[in-house]
């Protein structure tokens, strides 16, 4: 067992990890944060994924002790009660969510695009989704939620 500190969603944790642990595990096991989904677990599908340090990941194939002294944020770190974030709300809005299965993944896929591209076109859009996989909307309410999203969180515009 190895000692990780890491901070998630704001709030400083110290945990003992087994040496073969992944962050998805530590996150969903050791932390009961349960929006990243056990998907594949060979970071194909992007359920997943969360922002470290700034950088979105799959947890699901990262090394728990990668994330030693970082900061990890999961869906559960951008809103707070009784608000959503407005990627939240957007996909809310136009139903860009079916099942829910990949809906946190791909939220936080959304985030990490929208941070560093306030005003993606729709091509970037759809490769910065590309890494996350949903079998039941096609990605065409995904996209419109995303556009809404931005627009929202640009003012408006």
């Amino acid at each position: 067992m190895q000692e990780l500190n890491l901070k998630v969603n704001g709030k400083e944790y110290t945990v003992k990890v087994k040496a073969d642990m992944n962050l998805l595990e530590v996150l969903r096991d050791k932390l009961q944060i349960t929006s990243p989904k056990v998907g594949c677990n060979t970071g194909d599908c992007g359920a997943c994924s969360v922002i470290m340090d700034g950088q979105l990941i799959k947890s699901c194939v990262t090394h728990a002790m990668i994330a030693d002294g970082k900061e990890v944020t999961t869906l559960e770190g951008i809103f707070s009660p009784g608000k959503l974030h407005p990627i939240q709300e957007a996909f809310h809005e136009v139903a860009a969510a079916q099942c829910g299965f990949c809906t946190p993944g791909m939220i936080m896929t959304v985030k990490a695009l929208l941070d560093s591209n306030p005003n993606p076109s729709e091509e970037e859009i759809r490769e910065g989704i590309a890494g996350n996989l949903c079998r039941c909307t096609g990605y065409t309410a995904v996209v419109k939620a995303v556009k809404l999203a931005a627009a929202n969180m640009n003012g408006g515009e």
